[in-house]
């Protein structure tokens, strides 16, 4: 049986070379289409075969495209929501623009199976918690529209083409493989655990913590933590359904539990056995207080429960890289 052939844009970053590990491991056969301005080399794997190239430039997409792909999964974007309010033109073109270009790539060579990387951001500030698939969507960052454009995007070219699509929302993606074949770690990171981890090595004096004063246990922010191997058998997940039929459409991925910034802190400093300094500071706009997810339906529809829920395993893979 030839084994199905899959596309991951956006392969050598720290989600996409955890999806391609995985998709290899179920014995996919994949390409990885990348420029490294956010990936990393060493992120490559040797058994997936690279192209270096951008989703901005359209004849190098429509080339690649046509080497008969049964499925792409699409994670190249920028990501950074501060920036995005900073420098909406990046995030316009490389978002918006990209990921037209991926699709018309798509539909103009008759690729059919689309597994979109997707975010919280789209629903903005919850108006309940958990959020499940139904919550308005109201981001309240350029970055978080931007994704949802794309959602509707693909949702448009699923009902007048040939085109089928699964977004999936991530929560807060934590952690690196346990078995530490992936070592090629973010460049300039924004998210909370990596800049803890920074403190604790040393390559930082401390971090900030924005605002003690929120409706929340001990008044800092609460997120839900998913670890990105459990995001990585979700892709492969929704490329199984997607492939049998499962209609398009946006999936939660989060763990059902919330964590704060202090607690996270607190966990850091149990499995790295070292004090992580920090300091409060004031709140950043468009903070909420607390984002949890529900994942009922990626439990119903994918079959996908995650493996990781301890918070203290989950920091241990991130620790395990740090402490080489």
């Amino acid at each position: 049986m030839l084994r199905q052939k899959i596309l991951v844009i956006g392969g050598a970053g720290y989600i996409g070379s955890h999806v391609v590990k995985a998709l290899l491991e179920n014995n996919f056969a994949v390409t990885v289409y990348d420029n490294l301005s956010t990936g990393q080399e060493q992120n490559l794997f040797k058994d997936a075969e690279f192209i270096k190239g951008d989703i901005l430039d359209v004849p190098a997409l429509q080339k690649v495209m046509s080497k008969d792909f049964d499925a792409v999964v699409h994670l190249a974007a920028k990501k950074a929501v501060g920036e995005s309010m900073e420098n909406p033109q990046l995030y316009a073109l490389n978002n918006l623009n990209g990921a037209v270009n991926i699709c018309n790539a798509m539909v103009d060579n008759g690729v059919k199976n689309l597994v979109f990387s997707s975010t919280a951001a789209v629903f903005g500030t919850p108006k309940y918690v958990p959020v499940d698939e139904n919550h308005p969507l109201e981001p309240m960052s350029f970055y978080g529209f931007t994704k949802l454009k794309m959602e509707e995007l693909m949702h448009w070219y699923s009902q007048l083409k040939d085109f089928h699509y699964i977004a999936l929302r991530y929560f807060n993606a934590v952690g690196y493989a346990a078995d530490g074949s992936i070592t090629g770690r973010e460049k300039n990171p924004q998210n909370l655990l990596p800049i803890i981890m920074e403190v604790a090595t040393g390559k930082r004096d401390k971090l900030l913590v924005f605002g003690n004063d929120y409706d929340t246990p001990d008044g800092t922010c609460v997120r839900d933590y998913v670890h990105v191997e459990d995001l990585a058998s979700a892709h492969v997940a929704a490329i199984c359904k997607l492939m049998t039929g499962t209609p398009s459409q946006a999936i939660n991925l989060g763990t059902n539990k919330g964590t704060s910034v202090l607690e996270m802190i607190a966990a850091a400093e149990r499995v790295s056995g070292r004090k992580i300094n920090y300091e409060f500071a004031p709140r950043r706009a468009g903070d909420p207080a607390v984002i949890v997810a529900t994942n009922a339906k990626a439990k119903q529809v994918l079959e996908w429960q995650p493996q990781y829920t301890d918070i203290d395993k989950i920091i241990q893979t991130t620790w395990n890289l740090e402490a080489k």
